[in-house]
C-alpha cells in the first residue's frame, strides 16, 4: 500500500505513550518536509488512523519547510492542530485515552534531498487515494482527502 515511501532513506519511527511528552519521544527532524502515518496499538492489534504530511511546493521550486516552533517535520507532528484548535501533543492524549488507544506508533518520512524534491501534499494525497481505494474510507482520524 506504500510503495511509494520505499524510495525515501532519511526516515524513521517512534513511540508515543500517554505518559510520554510528544515532544520528547518525537524523532522527526526540524529541517525537512514531508508525511507521516499514525498508528494505533490496542488489545494486541495495530490498526493505520491518520495519514499527515507538512510541507509543499514554492512557486520557484523550492520545497517550504515549516520554521516556527521547533521546526520540520517534528513540530508539525508535535504542535499542528488536531481535533479541534488543540495541538496534538495536548489533543493526542485526550483521544487516547478516549479511544482506549494504548499506544500510537509513528512513522515519518522526508520526502526531499538532493535527489527528490517531492511534494508532501501530493504525497499524503496518494497514500490517502491508496486507503480509500483499498478499505473504502479514509483512515478515521482523516476528516478529507
Amino acid at each position: 500500500m506504500f510503495d511509494e515511501l520505499i524510495k525515501y532513506k532519511q526516515k524513521d519511527h517512534f513511540f508515543f505513550q500517554l505518559q510520554d511528552s510528544l515532544k520528547e519521544v518525537c524523532n522527526a527532524p526540524t529541517d525537512k518536509s514531508g508525511v507521516y502515518i499514525v498508528y494505533a496499538l490496542k488489545n494486541g492489534k495495530t490498526e493505520l488512523i491518520y495519514i499527515g504530511r507538512l510541507g509543499k511546493i514554492e512557486k520557484d521550486g523550492s520545497m517550504f519547510i515549516r520554521k516556527a516552533g521547533l521546526g520540520g517535520i517534528k513540530d508539525r507532528i508535535v504542535n499542528g492542530h488536531q481535533f479541534g484548535k488543540i495541538p496534538r501533543r495536548i489533543s493526542w492524549p485526550i483521544q487516547m485515552t478516549k479511544e482506549k488507544i494504548e499506544a500510537l506508533d509513528i512513522y515519518w518520512f522526508a520526502t526531499h534531498n538532493e535527489k527528490y524534491n517531492d511534494c508532501p501534499r501530493v504525497l499524503e494525497n496518494k497514500l490517502l487515494q491508496n486507503h480509500l481505494d483499498m478499505y473504502g474510507r479514509l483512515p478515521r482520524w482523516n476528516n478529507e482527502l
